[in-house]
């Protein structure tokens, strides 16, 4: 997908919040091999390393253009990478991923699969945005399903992948894994109306509509927001972001 690194980092400090919260579920040892899943323009990837002592740590994203930003903040003990999350390989003392395992299908196979690529004594931090189920989400799929956008996307849909965060814990279980932390947060963002609600997904859940909508995006955009003013219509409006986190170790 085409990700916009600039609008994407339109509500930076709100889009942060949840990283620090997943930081802290990292058990901070020296001589670490760790990939950051998803790593954007990679100032928190940057973070990541300079938090972990005397480790190698990579930065792995799907999209050139966030990697191109990314680039400023290579180093010493940190460097970035094109590649694709769901396709790992390699063998990893800490697999870290925050607001990305979103963008890959079938999590139960994904999260096999990333635990699989764990040392012993590893581990695995995630953070996933859960709000699959807000009104914004479910505009941009009810008007999806309307034409003439249903013929324009050819009948798309995007269906979060996201789990219950008892599916993740039975998931993690089923690996054998140690240590299990699973819980959701809410992050409320307090917003200027709906239209901020807009940029914000323009960013995010918008981007693979926009990639098919072509020279519509703008059209989609109009009808989306008449119908998220109509439900949202306070100002300021509360946006209470859902995510899930959870941490899990293998073995020693």
């Amino acid at each position: 997908m085409p990700w916009n690194p600039e609008q994407y980092h339109k509500f930076q400090s709100q889009r942060s919040a949840p990283f620090y919260d997943l930081l802290k579920l990292v058990e901070v040892r020296p001589d670490l091999k760790v990939i950051d899943l998803g790593c954007g323009t990679g100032e928190l990837t940057r973070v990541l390393a300079d938090t972990l002592p005397n480790s190698d740590v990579t930065g792995l994203d799907s999209s050139p253009q966030m990697l191109e930003k990314a680039a400023a903040h290579q180093g010493k003990n940190l460097n970035f990478k094109l590649g694709n999350q769901a396709a790992l390989t390699g063998s990893w003392d800490l697999i870290f991923s925050n607001a990305a395992l979103q963008w890959s299908e079938d999590h139960e196979a994904l999260l096999q699969h990333l635990f699989s690529k764990l040392n012993s004594g590893g581990q695995l931090c995630v953070q996933v945005p859960s709000n699959h189920n807000h009104i914004s989400h479910l505009l941009i799929r009810e008007t999806a399903k309307e034409e003439p956008y249903y013929s324009i996307l050819k009948g798309y849909e995007r269906i979060a992948p996201v789990l219950s965060i008892d599916e993740y814990t039975r998931i993690l279980f089923e690996q054998g894994a140690e240590d299990i932390i699973v819980f959701e947060k809410v992050y409320p963002h307090i917003l200027e109306n709906s239209d901020a609600i807009i940029e914000w997904i323009s960013g995010t859940a918008l981007v693979p509509y926009f990639e098919r909508l072509g020279e519509h995006k703008n059209d989609f955009l109009e009808v989306l927001s008449t119908k998220m003013k109509k439900a949202l219509p306070e100002s300021p409006i509360l946006y209470p972001f859902r995510r899930t986190l959870f941490s899990a170790k293998k073995s020693a």
